[in-house]
């Protein structure tokens, strides 16, 4: 693997590289979910909830549609297709018995981690191979380019 290296100090060559990456990163998710016989949205689902178990945290149906922007209908769908497919259990909150928690299961956590499992190793080699000052660059480059994207400018003219 070759350490990343702009090739030139272009913008437009840097934001082609973004997204191309992103355009990358979507097709692997797509590629993911096909060979775990689910849709992105719920491998997206699954990896939030294995992250929050990860966390000790609970979720709550609520809290995951949030995360994935979906109505509450739209995450009943999704939690009954899974639940279905037995990638995720829902039990009762405890603190509020008119909402539910959602786990994803132990085989779910396995099969996450048998799909996406290489990938991860591959970016993990990636990010190891840049020097520390590089690995500081690109976190500050990628945080900053996060922070401009997740604006909506309302004053901006509807085009």
């Amino acid at each position: 693997m070759t350490p990343f290296r702009a090739l030139t100090g272009d913008p437009a060559d840097v934001i082609h590289a973004l997204l191309n990456y992103r355009a990358a990163e979507e097709s692997m998710r797509l590629r993911a979910g096909v060979a775990m016989g689910i849709g992105a949205t719920d491998l997206r689902a699954l990896r939030f909830l294995l992250r929050a178990q990860n966390d000790a945290r609970s979720v709550s149906g609520r809290e995951l549609g949030d995360h994935l922007s979906m109505s509450s209908a739209s995450v009943t769908s999704l939690l009954d297709r899974l639940t279905k497919s037995g990638h995720v259990l829902r039990t009762q909150d405890p603190a509020d018995r008119r909402s539910n928690l959602v786990t994803a299961t132990a085989d779910s956590d396995d099969e996450v981690r048998g799909t996406l499992g290489a990938m991860h190793a591959r970016m993990i080699a990636v990010a190891r191979s840049l020097s520390d000052e590089d690995a500081a660059l690109v976190t500050g480059f990628l945080a900053s380019m996060t922070a401009a994207v997740d604006v909506v400018d309302l004053a901006a003219p509807a085009v």
